[in-house]
């Protein structure tokens, strides 16, 4: 079981939320909204279907937390490592990966463990890593007319 040495705090009483992103230029406030709605929460589940708008997104986010470089899909690398003043920012996707072995492989506890922001694309495997721990899911829907639906659940 992981522990961390603060309490994850977040912005409303309310465990579940959802908002709405109708075009790719509201997606900064978006990010800003989620992070408010997360508060101190570190890890962070995205699930959708591919092309929901799960890597933009998190990438954005990134982009909000402070880190000022480039971004890119972690499907290829597994994880990335963003730098931000606030200390590093983990983007993984968890899609190749065929068992909770190769998780372990790539150092999955560590990035748990770090007390840092880590964003989980395709989580699935992992679940019983944080089963008894608070974390975020959001879950991405493509809608009608491009409009991505983001339900954002406190576990």
């Amino acid at each position: 079981s992981l522990i961390y040495p603060y309490l994850c705090s977040y912005m409303n009483e309310s465990k579940s939320h959802t908002i709405y992103i109708s075009k790719l230029e509201d997606i900064t406030s978006a990010a800003k909204q989620l992070l408010g709605i997360i508060g101190s929460c570190r890890i962070v589940l995205l699930k959708g279907d591919l092309g929901a708008g799960k890597t933009t997104l998190t990438q954005q986010i990134v982009t909000v937390l402070g880190h000022t470089g480039s971004t890119s899909s972690p499907t290829y690398s597994l994880v990335n490592e963003y730098e931000s003043k606030n200390g590093p920012i983990y983007h993984m996707d968890l899609y190749r990966l065929n068992d909770l072995d190769e998780a372990y492989d790539i150092g999955i506890e560590d990035y748990l463990y770090s007390g840092n922001y880590c964003f989980i694309e395709w989580p699935e495997l992992i679940m019983d890593l944080i089963k008894g721990e608070t974390f975020v899911q959001m879950n991405i829907e493509q809608m009608h007319d491009g409009v991505r639906k983001v339900e954002i659940q406190i576990f």
